[in-house]
Order: C-alpha cells, then structure tokens, then sequence
C-alpha cells in the first residue's frame, strides 16, 4: 500500500475490553472509540494487535455480549474504506471469521510482513515470541489445539464464558506489576526476538532488513533501537498509558492519547 502524503497508519493494542468489570471497560471502550472517530479522516489503515478484548470465543452463533461501540465503529471504518487488520493475542485467540465477515478485517494469526512506503514492519501481538514462558508455550499449543477448541465449544456459553473470564482475571492477577517494568535489553524476549530475527540470513546471505517491529502484549511503551535502521516498538496499553503509533511519510511515532508521552521508554 502506497500512502496518500497526508494519510496515516494507526497501531493499537491491548485494550482488555471486559477487564477489570462492566464501568471501568465501559469508560475505556468510549475513549477508544472517540480516538477513532478523531483519526477517521486522515487514517488510512488501521493494525489492531491483539487483546483487543480480555476474552472472546466464538460459538457457530453466539459471540460475547457487549463491546458494541467499538464494533460499530469499526464497521463505520471499515465501510468508509479505511483498511483493518487483526492480529489476535493470548486474551482473544479463539476468534474465527466474525470479523472478516461482518467487518471486513481480515484476522492473523502469526507475525506478518508488511511493506509501506518503503518501510518494512514484522507485526504481530508477541505472546509467545522470544526465549523463555515455556509454560505459556504449552498453553498455547493447547489452546490453539482445534480439538480442545470444540471441547470449550460444546459448553453453554454461560458456564464457558464465566470459566473463563475467570481464568483471565486470575492471570492478571498472576502478573501483577511486573508487567509495567522495562527489563533491559538482555532480558525483554520480544527485543531479543527482534535482534534474531536480524540476524537471520536469506538465501543471498544478506541479514533481514525490518525496519520497525510492532507488537503488544507487553503493556509497555518502549522505542527501542535495535541498531542504526531498526526500531522495536511495543504499543502499551489501552489500561494504564493509552498509547498508539502512528506512521506517515514522516517516520513513526509513538504517542498517547491522553498526554501521558512521558511514560513512553525510548533507549
């Protein structure tokens, strides 16, 4: 995608709709909402990446009650002709084709290249990335089982739901503050991951050029300069920092929507 000189792209992530009860997401998803309603007319594309909600699953016909004010925006974006894209995290992996069919965005699963104005991103929402979480690691490959999927699945929605909103409170809970402390460049897995994803050769025995790296699941703001044309950039939090980035012909920048820049790590 070639963009328009005064167009943009957007990059969000971990907004935990549903966490920690009804008010707090309420007031969370009407300030996600009007940041969208403030980009929609120099946004040209839009990268979601990941826990977007605390949890969703998918039956054949129901999906998770609430959350209509920021489908409903979504689907305005997406009929506007602003283009979407999900990259599901470790809180909302259990989607199918909801998204695509109702609102035209197209759903990923695993990292993904894009290429814009001659600048190469790897985005994707992190879970799982890098050394180390080897218990998550399992997990993972569990939850993605498709057999596993349709055991949750045979469950009334009112028991599965309830499980496992439960579920997600406790590994927030598991987490705690930890989450919110720069490790340092030798310990934060998505910044090695990145470091070895450069260092991997092509066929011509050149290094992998990327030059930004986007991803969530970290709930920090952190520019990081992996070396002299590479950035990692993790998006934060729609909980604590409501940050985004943002690219245009200018570069990319990372921004929070209420001000608070002076949390943003930048090394």
């Amino acid at each position: 995608m070639t963009l328009v000189s005064d167009k943009k792209t957007y990059f969000l992530s971990d907004f935990h709709l549903g966490a920690p009860n009804y008010a707090a997401s309420l007031e969370r998803e009407k300030k996600i909402v009007s940041f969208l309603d403030e980009i929609k007319n120099d946004a040209a594309e839009i990268f979601l990446v990941g826990d977007m909600f605390d949890f969703w699953y998918e039956y054949r016909k129901v999906v998770p009650k609430g959350f209509v004010r920021l489908l409903g925006k979504l689907a305005e974006l997406s009929d506007a002709g602003i283009v979407m894209h999900f990259f599901v995290g470790n809180h909302d992996m259990w989607m199918k084709d909801y998204f695509q069919k109702e609102l035209n965005i197209p759903v990923y699963f695993e990292p993904k290249e894009f290429e814009r104005i001659g600048k190469k991103f790897l985005i994707g929402h992190g879970d799982g990335l890098g050394p180390g979480d080897h218990g998550y690691k399992r997990l993972k490959k569990i939850f993605r089982n498709p057999f596993c999927k349709w055991l949750f699945g045979i469950l009334p929605p009112f028991i599965g739901m309830g499980l496992a909103n439960y579920l997600s409170r406790s590994s927030r809970a598991q987490t705690g503050a930890s989450e919110e402390i720069f490790l340092g460049e030798d310990k934060e897995w998505l910044i090695i991951y990145s470091k070895e994803v450069l260092k991997a050769r092509l066929p011509d025995g050149q290094e992998k050029n990327i030059d930004f790296f986007v991803f969530g699941h970290r709930h920090l703001a952190i520019d990081f300069r992996l070396n002299e044309s590479s950035r990692y950039i993790n998006l934060g939090d729609w909980i604590h920092y409501y940050t985004y980035a943002v690219f245009d012909e200018r570069g990319l920048q990372l921004k929070s929507y209420l001000g608070k820049d002076d949390k943003v790590i930048r090394r």
